[in-house]
């Protein structure tokens, strides 16, 4: 079976490509090959002729994407278009990645599946365009898994910022009162291989590590998990700040917790709490640090 994964650079399609399960050939491609932007997406999906779509690349700019609106447009929505036109002229399964900015984060429960869209801003209006889209291209038969706070070994995010900050100061403020779930690329991942490879599961599914976090929490853990780890030299001060204290050009969720029960029922790929998971993650940054130390 040969499976396309785009975004090959990017955090998602990273961890893809280190856990490809037997029996796939792996098409991974990056915007060199596929440059959402252009007008021939289609075309270029359509020469790579794959079983199956992965499709993880994506505007992922938050704060930058509110002065480049139609950029954001045209890669998350037009493109995602167009990649499902392509998957459904070859007959290919497509699982679509999407996110928690779909949603305007007021509510007061984990957001399930069916849940009314309602983004605040311009990225989050630019990936809900493309849920649509791949949709309306795939006559519904697309898998769309949407995901949050996703972090990894490789790539930027924010653990990898947190870890530069906190090298570099001697306190750090982080916002406490925006609360979501933060997600290791390398779960996700197996949750993504598991539905491409699975036709019986469809629809819109929420995937994230378990549990709940502030971004303050997960600061936290980053601190105490990376000087146990050895990745920081010494401690420093983490505060809890209220987000109108660290205005952004995007206005971010609130809230932002996934409902998943549908998802978790349905599949059987390796789950976490969101700490077991940092733990997991920084564990594979600290052996690559020691494997590129001369």
């Amino acid at each position: 079976m040969r499976v396309l994964v785009t975004g090959a650079n990017g955090q998602v399609g990273w961890e893809l490509a280190r856990r490809v399960p037997p029996g796939v050939e792996l098409d991974a491609i990056d915007r060199s090959v596929l440059d959402l932007a252009a007008d021939d997406a289609t075309a270029r999906v359509l020469a790579r002729r794959p079983d199956a779509i992965i499709h993880a690349a994506a505007y992922t700019a938050v704060d930058r994407a509110e002065s480049e609106t139609a950029l954001a447009q045209r890669v998350n929505g037009d493109a995602a278009g167009a990649v499902a036109r392509a998957a459904r002229e070859l007959g290919a399964r497509l699982v679509h990645v999407s996110t928690d900015f779909v949603f305007d984060g007021n509510a007061a429960r984990p957001y399930p599946p069916d849940a009314a869209p309602a983004p605040t801003g311009a990225y989050g209006a630019s990936k809900l365009a493309g849920e649509r889209r791949v949709h309306e291209e795939s006559a519904g038969e697309a898998v769309i898994v949407r995901t949050a706070w996703v972090h990894s070994a490789h790539g930027n995010n924010f653990v990898k910022t947190m870890l530069r900050l906190m090298r570099e100061r001697e306190r750090i403020g982080v916002v406490a009162d925006q609360v979501g779930t933060p997600t290791w690329a390398g779960l996700l991942a197996g949750a993504l291989w598991e539905v491409a490879l699975n036709r019986s599961v469809g629809g819109i599914l929420h995937w994230t590590d378990l549990g709940v976090a502030s971004w303050y929490d997960f600061a936290v853990a980053i601190h105490e998990e990376a000087l146990a780890r050895g990745l920081l030299a010494r401690p420093v001060a983490v505060e809890p700040i209220r987000t109108e204290d660290y205005p952004t050009p995007a206005k971010r969720p609130a809230y932002s917790v996934l409902d998943k029960t549908a998802t978790l029922a349905a599949l059987g790929a390796p789950r976490m709490h969101w700490r077991a998971a940092l733990r997991a993650m920084l564990d594979d940054l600290a052996s690559q640090s020691t494997t590129e130390t001369p």
